[in-house]
């Protein structure tokens, strides 16, 4: 596995508020977790993190909820990627090995390490606004049925 389970979860987290709260509503932790399942502590701790960090907005008291702002800046993938996992997420093991690198390399260390990187690469061009749009056209998914 690539990415963390909290990676992968604010991925979810990210497009699915793109493809709901378009219209000025606003989604609650409980309704995002449900719709991502996600466990919720671990949701609200994530969509915390998205929030400080200005890649969602969240809005206190009444009516209040996570949301995408609709004038927001498309939003890369990758953004999400480096604010959870880090700066390095692309650099790992495809074997999880703690002592892979060039000189003494894993078993599929240079397989992986292409696929990482054309990884890498579609997803520092791809953005959550696309995925959202791909989802509401029925041409992809985000949760198991």
């Amino acid at each position: 596995m690539m990415f963390s389970k909290s990676c992968e979860y604010a991925i979810k987290a990210v497009i699915h508020l793109c493809m709901e709260t378009k219209y000025g509503s606003r989604l609650s932790i409980a309704q995002i977790s449900e719709a991502i399942d996600s466990p919720e502590p671990f949701t609200a701790k994530i969509l915390q993190t998205l929030a400080r960090h200005r890649i969602i907005s969240s809005a206190k008291g009444p009516g209040g909820g996570f949301y995408v702002e609709s004038k927001a800046e498309p939003i890369k993938v990758m953004e999400i990627i480096d604010l959870i996992d880090g700066k390095h997420a692309f650099e790992r093991c495809g074997l999880g090995l703690k002592e892979c690198n060039e000189d003494h390399p894993c078993p599929i260390h240079n397989e992986f390490k292409s696929y990482s990187s054309k990884l890498k690469r579609l997803l520092e061009t791809k953005t959550i606004q696309e995925f959202a749009s791909e989802i509401k056209a029925g041409k992809a998914f985000l949760v198991n049925a």
